[in-house]
């Protein structure tokens, strides 16, 4: 039989629950006390014991881009709730739907700096896509269940909810909690569009039908809106090359012949030749990020842009468009698909095969003995074949696995984009392989990166995860002495990691498996292995220190200045 009173505390998991929330990652603390005395015996939803409030909120927002669920974190108020904030800004960079709910004091010691006082909600208004400070227990059910519309809807992002540690411990009548759950979400001003204006699909049709060299920007748009077939038919029936952002990797098939990999910075030659060369570009969910465009004036230059997304902030922001479209992505590749006959561009996919086999990713060793990073990923591809979900930390390894690497599948590449967050890799593959409990999920970190949120694989070993973490170990902040090199002639200022630790002594005193792959030869005899088993393993990869990743764009500038097209 049901109480016939209910806490706010429970007011909170029961709403969560009835949402559909069943996994959520936290860090208990004094102003969460009655939230965790209420998970000590809920039933329905799985609380993960982070080790750090930071691995929490990437906990939840891998688990969030590896399901298309909202993440939900938890954490104590002060110094729990601000761990939260690196977390909750890279989930908003990169639009995660995620509900971070932190303790706050009680409320009659607000604004008065009482221990552990945080003004959370102020800190993070510029992050979130909404924040609340509940100061009324009658408003959870209500804000709890805007926060999960408003994150999952529209453009997905984080929304933060701040809770007075009195508000929890406060009861109101069963009777009263179930008329509150049952009202209906009135935002007013909230009010998506998923449909896009019938005059634009139009003219989009238009210019894809008398375009002679058409090419697809796909983005994280594409994934978010679950528009991957839509995608694949269209590239298809009007024969159009696609390329991908960082966070759209995995939108579209890798292997397809129609791919050309990633743009932007450190994309494929063939990518940005094309990009500079297309007379019509579709971008589809795509931000126009400075990653990508380098000079704005100057990208794409030859052609007119068709630009669709749900946001309208986005569209115009960083690029004129020719054709903005407004709306859900999946819904109106749909209609411009329903209005496109099958056409052919031979000449164009001919010219874009010709850059392909000039200019393949390729590198230079700089000493015969030394594992190249490259040849660690190369392999790593050759073993899972693109069947796994694939995290990373920020830095030369993200841009070489999204190199080297092959994503054939929705939600098979998850990394820090926007905000560029180190640390990211090893927590969002827990969030993920909690989501994703029989698939198979790799870590590739560095050495650097990996150290910040290295205290989570306590977790991985608590809950017998079998990701397996490849390390690209090469004693140095690798992006940051790269950049150090072209552009500050090897003035190299603090980027030296010599004095790094035991890192397979490190895995070991967690409890965990650890091997080292050294050379070509462990490389071909022992690391299959420790990828295909079917435990944890931390595999720490000793690679060439001083690899530079090719090509590149320097930042601000456009194709003309693309470095390394031999791997130089």
């Amino acid at each position: 039989m049901k109480e016939k009173t209910i806490k706010g505390a429970k007011i909170i998991l029961e709403t969560l629950h009835r949402l559909g929330v069943r996994d959520i990652f936290g860090y208990p603390g004094g102003s969460v006390i009655p939230i965790y005395d209420e998970i000590y015996d809920f039933e329905g939803i799985n609380h993960y014991f982070s080790r750090h409030e930071q691995g929490a909120s990437h906990e939840a927002d891998g688990y969030a881009r590896a399901s298309g669920k909202v993440g939900v974190c938890l954490a104590t108020s002060g110094p729990g709730a601000t761990n939260l904030v690196t977390g909750i800004m890279t989930a908003h960079m990169d639009s995660t739907p995620m509900i971070a709910i932190t303790g706050q004091v009680v409320s009659g010691f607000l604004g008065k700096d009482a221990f552990q006082e945080s003004d959370i909600v102020g800190i993070t208004i510029p992050i979130t896509k909404n924040s609340y400070l509940v100061t009324d227990i009658r408003d959870l059910p209500r804000v709890i269940k805007e926060s999960y519309f408003i994150a999952s809807t529209g453009r997905p992002g984080p929304v933060l909810i701040d809770i007075p540690k009195d508000i929890q411990l406060q009861e109101m009548s069963r009777e009263e909690f179930e008329k509150l759950f049952q009202e209906e979400i009135d935002l007013e001003g909230y009010e998506p569009n998923y449909k896009g204006h019938p005059v634009q699909i139009k003219t989009a049709k238009n210019l894809i039908e008398k375009s002679k060299k058409p090419l697809i920007i796909a983005g994280a748009g594409v994934l978010k809106s679950g528009a991957c077939e839509e995608l694949l038919e269209l590239a298809q029936r009007a024969d159009i090359p696609v390329v991908t952002t960082l966070l759209g990797l995995g939108s579209f098939p890798s292997t397809s012949p129609l791919s050309l990999g990633m743009l932007g910075m450190h994309g494929t030659v063939c990518a940005n030749y094309a990009i500079d060369d297309a007379d019509l570009i579709i971008a589809a969910g795509i931000r126009f990020d400075d990653r990508i465009t380098g000079d704005p004036e100057k990208f794409c230059k030859n052609a007119e842009v068709i630009h669709i997304d749900i946001d309208p902030a986005e569209i115009g922001k960083n690029k004129l468009i020719d054709v903005p479209i407004v709306g859900d992505l999946k819904n109106v590749l749909k209609a411009i698909n329903k209005r496109i006959d099958n056409y052919k561009h031979e000449e164009w996919t001919k010219k874009i095969g010709s850059w392909k086999k000039e200019f393949p990713l390729i590198y230079v060793k700089n000493d015969e003995n030394s594992l190249m990073p490259q040849e660690v990923l190369s392999k790593l591809n050759s073993i899972v074949k693109g069947d796994a979900i694939v995290t990373t930390d920020v830095g030369q390894h993200q841009m070489w696995a999204a190199q080297y690497m092959d994503f054939e599948k929705p939600h098979s590449f998850i990394t820090s984009g926007g905000a560029g967050t180190m640390g990211f890799g090893l927590p969002a593959a827990i969030g993920a392989q909690i989501a994703k409990r029989d698939e198979r999920v790799i870590a590739i970190v560095g050495d650097g990166g990996f150290q910040m949120t290295s205290q989570e694989l306590m977790m991985i070993k608590q809950y017998n995860l079998p990701i397996k973490i490849v390390l690209l170990n090469n004693s140095y902040l690798g992006m940051v002495r790269q950049w150090q090199d072209i552009f500050n002639d090897k003035r190299y200022s603090f980027v030296d990691l010599d004095h790094n630790p035991d890192f397979e002594m490190m895995g070991k005193v967690y409890g965990i498996r650890s091997e080292s792959i050294r050379t070509k030869e462990d490389l071909e005899s022992k690391f299959p292995e420790l990828i295909n088993s079917h435990e944890v393993v931390l595999i720490n990869c000793i690679v060439e220190k001083e690899a530079n990743v090719y090509p590149m764009i320097p930042g601000g500038t456009d194709v003309s200045q693309m470095m390394g097209l031999k791997g130089q």
